[in-house]
């Protein structure tokens, strides 16, 4: 499987995110988050990575975020239904959203990176 970068071409962390990449000489597809969220399929398998915490798969300071007020709806909200709606809206999950076969990263913090890209 090769690396899948979901982005957005505007957020600045993205941009941080595939420089550092690029720097490394990783290969990766880049997939434009907000036409292409990630299938629902991807979502479980970064749950996993994140120990089934829901939330920070959550672009929480996002708009599409505050608008539906899913801070006071998240808690009591279906594991299935948090699933459809990030991968129906690729507004709501938060970026970069970077994964492979072995592991999964959301957000860009480089000494977390380092672990993974040497």
């Amino acid at each position: 499987m090769k690396l899948k970068f979901y982005e957005y071409k505007n957020c600045g962390t993205c941009r941080k995110a595939s420089k550092y990449l690029d720097s490394k000489g990783i290969v990766y597809s880049s997939i434009p988050i907000r036409e292409n969220p990630p299938s629902q399929s991807d979502l479980k398998k970064m749950l996993k990575y994140y120990n089934g915490d829901t939330k920070r798969l959550f672009n929480t300071s996002g708009g599409d975020y505050k608008e539906l007020k899913l801070k006071d709806k998240l808690p009591t909200m279906p594991l299935d239904k948090q699933i459809e709606l990030l991968s129906s809206n690729g507004n709501l999950v938060k970026r970069p959203f970077v994964l492979s076969e072995n592991f999964g990263l959301i957000g860009f913090k480089e000494e977390e990176w380092s672990k993974h890209f040497k």
